[in-house]
């Protein structure tokens, strides 16, 4: 089998990739760990010669903005590992997995959850290759540190993920983050921390040929906006039924839903996001949560739609802020979506907004508050 390093130089030769330090150096990372396992496992060289595994290979950590080939590193490291024993799954669904069966150990009365989760989870799994590690929540905070100092020192499952953020960012600002600490530590000590930063933004690749803001609303609309989901999140369309959702955490008490949620893409439709009762708290954790919003729906508004006028500029005030990239199907552009009621004068700035938001130099930009 072709392994990791020669697999990213075929690509480059071939013009599939560009040349980029940055994601050399996380290539021959990834290489190093693909044969440190190889050669540790049953009847590999240093498996047939002490009998036994001798060490734990060092886990990594690759964090870097959004569309830098995080992905596709990943993607390839899995693809070309020569062992049966990996598993690679979004984070996301690897949470929902652990809560699922912590929610039945506990209902089992199998006293602490977490070791017996965890060797469930590692149950003929060396290797486990997670996509965009992200905590939005108190509750995956709370039980992740020992959760996976057991995968890590108790099971000695070797991890290899993916973030937009570096390790100390994670759950930044987020409800009772002390007791989320000692899992940025385990990640420092345990994990090699790989910097992807280079100068490719492979997202701008996939959607540089797609406009933002499609007008009417109608099946055409519909269409270019789904296809957009799909180049960002590299999920088969054909798969589409299987998209996960997700509840997002609003505060310690409330949830909002995800349609669709994925790699950072989150799916919305006007009515959930402005036609409901909602505040800045809600957007700020959409805002943070989601590199790309995919929102559809959005009428032409006149003075009876005032709230969810009001509303709607909460919302993209927040996205804007976070730097988040926006798709929308709309009713009409955005300078004629409020033309007439209270605030028409101050949604001004909200189309003003709306068209930078379509602008290049406002795709190029990272997600995030600090940028």
């Amino acid at each position: 089998m072709t392994r990791m390093l020669a697999r990213c130089e075929q690509m480059i030769a071939a013009g599939e990739l560009r040349a980029d330090p940055d994601q050399r150096r996380a290539a021959i990372r990834l290489d190093r760990l693909q044969k440190e396992l190889e050669a540790d496992r049953p009847g590999g060289l240093l498996g047939q010669f002490f009998g036994r595994k001798q060490s734990r290979s060092e886990g990594i950590y690759m964090w870097g903005g959004v569309g830098r080939g995080k992905s596709m590193l990943m993607d390839l490291f899995h693809e070309t590992l020569a062992l049966k024993e990996k598993r690679r799954v979004h984070f996301h669904a690897f949470m929902q997995e652990v809560h699922t069966a912590m929610r039945l150990a506990r209902q089992n009365h199998e006293g602490d959850p977490i070791p017996p989760v965890a060797q469930a989870l590692a149950n003929g799994v060396q290797v486990l290759a997670f996509d965009e590690m992200v905590v939005n929540n108190s509750a995956d905070a709370m039980i992740m540190s020992r959760l996976f100092t057991h995968l890590i020192h108790e099971e000695d499952v070797v991890i290899v993920t993916t973030s937009n953020r570096p390790p100390s960012d994670l759950y930044k600002d987020g409800l009772n983050r002390e007791h989320f600490l000692p899992f940025i530590d385990l990640i420092e000590e345990e994990l090699d921390v790989v910097g992807l930063n280079g100068p490719t933004d492979y997202r701008l690749d996939r959607i540089g040929d797609l406009a933002t803001w499609h007008t009417p609303l109608g099946d055409e609309a519909t269409a270019k906006v789904r296809e957009a989901f799909f180049r960002l999140t590299d999920f088969a369309p054909e798969d589409a039924a299987n998209v996960p959702s997700e509840e997002l955490a609003i505060g310690e008490k409330r949830t909002l839903h995800v349609p669709k949620s994925l790699k950072g893409v989150g799916v919305f439709s006007f009515k959930r996001l402005c036609a409901e009762a909602r505040g800045a708290p809600d957007y700020l954790a959409v805002a943070r949560a989601f590199h790309t919003v995919i929102l559809v729906g959005i009428p032409q508004m006149g003075p009876e739609k005032r709230n969810e006028a009001a509303r709607f500029v909460t919302l993209i005030d927040a996205l804007y802020e976070h730097r988040v990239k926006l798709f929308a199907t709309a009713d009409a552009r955005p300078d004629d979506l409020y033309s007439s009621g209270d605030g028409s004068f101050e949604f001004e700035r909200t189309a003003s907004r709306l068209n930078e938001m379509q602008s290049d130099e406002y795709m190029a930009l990272g997600h995030g508050a600090d940028h």
